[in-house]
Formats: structure tokens, sequence, C-alpha cells
């Protein structure tokens, strides 16, 4: 769960200024497409509210697993400039010994950011977060604070978390 600061909105009609939020629910929406595409999570359910948001997520260990160092680069890049090394390495540029042995350094900890749901929801959170701000014309924090997790021990669990975030729209 992320929670607006103030009374922030994120989806929805403010009932005072008649302001409609409606169109953020698809930058949610299409960033955790691309997310999903590029991190070894999966997005199982979610729901946007108009302060707030839930996420059923599952962090996918034996996908990540498969992923050689091109895919990781590759994946890494889709999101963020990378190192100067990286950046050689995807043009095909000669690396020394050293150069090597510290590109596989920086490329074994993106394969464990892709994994990461911290990584996950900064990647998530930061943009969204960019966007309200110069539409709102405002600057500072948007989210209220870290996101709050719990971790899912069972499919049991899983299903339940699911059918809460699901249901979360109908009962508001």
């Amino acid at each position: 769960v992320s929670r607006c600061v103030r009374r922030a909105f994120l989806c929805g009609t403010d009932d005072k200024s008649g302001k409609s939020y409606e169109h953020r629910k698809d930058w949610i929406e299409q960033r955790l497409r691309l997310l999903s595409s590029i991190f070894a999570i999966d997005v199982c359910a979610y729901a946007v509210m108009s302060n707030h948001y839930h996420l059923a997520i599952h962090v996918n260990l034996t996908e990540h697993e498969t992923w050689s160092d091109d895919d990781v680069v590759r994946r890494w890049l889709m999101l963020f400039k990378g190192s100067q090394l990286m950046q050689r390495y995807v043009n095909e540029e000669v690396l020394d010994t050293l150069e090597h042995k510290e590109l596989n350094r920086q490329i074994q900890a993106c394969r464990l950011r892709l994994v990461s749901v911290s990584w996950f929801m900064k990647c998530l959170n930061e943009p969204i977060a960019r966007q309200a701000n110069r539409e709102d014309g405002c600057t500072g924090h948007f989210w209220e604070s870290r996101f709050k997790s719990q971790a899912l021990r069972t499919e049991s669990d899983l299903l339940a978390c699911m059918a809460y975030v699901d249901l979360n729209p109908v009962r508001a």
C-alpha cells in the first residue's frame, strides 16, 4: 500500500474543486505493465483508490535465475541510464579484465535489484510523484511515507489478499 500526503488526490474527483484525477489511474496501470515486464515481479492484483493504491505482487525468483547477464543489463537499461561500463558493454566495446570484473559486480547488483520489492516500489512511486507534482504545480513529497507491505507465505494468503484488493473499491 502507498498513500498520498495531505489531501492529495491519486484518482477520482475532488468534490470541492470538481477537478478529475481519474487519468492518474492510467499512469499507475501503464507503469505497472512496464515494471512487471522488466522486474521478476508479477502483479497479481491492484486497486487504485482516491488517495492510495493496493498491490498484490509475487516475487518470481525462478524467473530471475534464468536471466543471462545480457538480459539483466537490457532490463536495467530500460529503466536507468546505467553505468559507463554498461553502456560500453552494450555498444560491444572491448573491456579489460578489471573492467569485466567491475561490470560483473554491477550486473549482480542489478540482478538483485530486479527482484527487490523496494526497488520495484521506488520505480513505481517516484515517476508517479513527479508527474503528479508537475500537474499540481507543487514540489515535495507526494507519497505519505515508504510503502507498507505484508509478506504472504501461502497461496491461500495470496488469494485472500487478492480478494481484499479486488473488493477494496467496492467496499469504498
